[in-house]
């Protein structure tokens, strides 16, 4: 296969995997308005992935305390996977799988939200992570992949992005946070 054709075939790829997500919009609505109505009653967005999926958790706490497209006030977020000195001292002292249920103990309350980012779903430190949100009366979204492993089936709100291609997994979790960002930004002018 050419690059051209390699190139060409990855685009078409990444299109039919975003345009699957069509399928699922009832659920990406009802993930739109927890995370407003967490929000909104005072509640803070924690987010955890791993690799390519931490960098989209920090890039969903970054855009809801700065801004997606409009100036507004800040939103309470955080992303579990940025801080260097939590992650060491925690893996260090307690095992990475413990990485985020221990943040999630001592920075989540009840009505918080904890959004995963997984292309697998079978990450030990995400279902941790997710009994540690459910034990504190917390919601969990799950943005996951593939057939969702071992999440699939305990978040409280999840899209499945369905494939086995990693990095179309992540290109369409991509469009999720941006749809969901604009979402959430409509509604705090």
């Amino acid at each position: 296969m050419s690059h051209t054709a390699k190139l060409i075939s990855g685009i078409k790829d990444s299109a039919r995997t975003v345009e699957s997500l069509v399928d699922q919009v009832h659920v990406l609505h009802s993930i739109c308005t927890l995370v407003v109505t967490s929000l909104k009653n005072g509640n803070k967005v924690l987010t955890a992935g791993n690799g390519g999926s931490a960098a989209e958790a920090m890039h969903m706490a970054e855009e809801l305390l700065g801004r997606f497209r409009h100036n507004r006030r800040s939103l309470p977020a955080l992303a579990l996977v940025a801080d260097g000195t939590a992650l060491t001292c925690i893996a260090n002292d307690f095992g990475y799988d413990h990485v985020f249920s221990r943040q999630i103990e001592g920075l989540g309350k009840a009505g918080d939200l904890l959004v995963l980012f997984s292309t697998s779903g079978s990450a030990v430190n995400l279902k941790l992570a997710l009994d540690a949100a459910h034990a504190k009366g917390m919601k969990v979204v799950g943005l996951l992949g593939k057939d969702g492993g071992p999440l699939a089936g305990k978040c409280d709100l999840e899209i499945i992005v369905k494939g086995t291609a990693t990095e179309r997994i992540q290109e369409a979790h991509q469009v999720l946070l941006h749809l969901i960002l604009d979402v959430v930004e409509s509604e705090f002018p």
